[in-house]
């Protein structure tokens, strides 16, 4: 059994949600429908945020939910935190448009 501190919701995810602070450095094993995968951290993960599973190329498609969330802006590397500084999101912020907008 996957550490539960680690939460994979679909097997098509290509990460997932730490639900504990993780330190870099460390092993986790994460269960993927059904299948077990030891990754260790690269960077720190900080509590409820994302951890890539696997290697993500830059503009691949990133997988929670199963659902795509966004793209990747950069390569990532299985067991870095997954976040606003190498995801592009699919969902825009309302004062980002807002800036956009009043720009021209």
């Amino acid at each position: 059994m996957g550490d539960s501190h680690i939460i994979v919701v679909d097997s098509t995810d290509n990460l997932a949600t730490a639900v504990r602070t993780v330190d870099a450095g460390e092993t986790v094993t994460v269960d993927i429908g059904g299948t077990e995968r030891t990754i260790t951290v690269g960077d720190d993960i900080p509590f409820g945020h994302k951890i890539a599973l696997t290697d993500i190329d830059e503009g691949e498609t990133v997988y929670k939910y199963g659902k795509s969330i966004g793209y990747a802006s950069e390569p990532i590397a299985a067991g870095d935190w997954v976040h606003v500084h190498n995801v592009e999101s699919n969902y825009g912020r309302g004062d980002q448009a807002a800036e956009q907008t009043a720009d021209g």
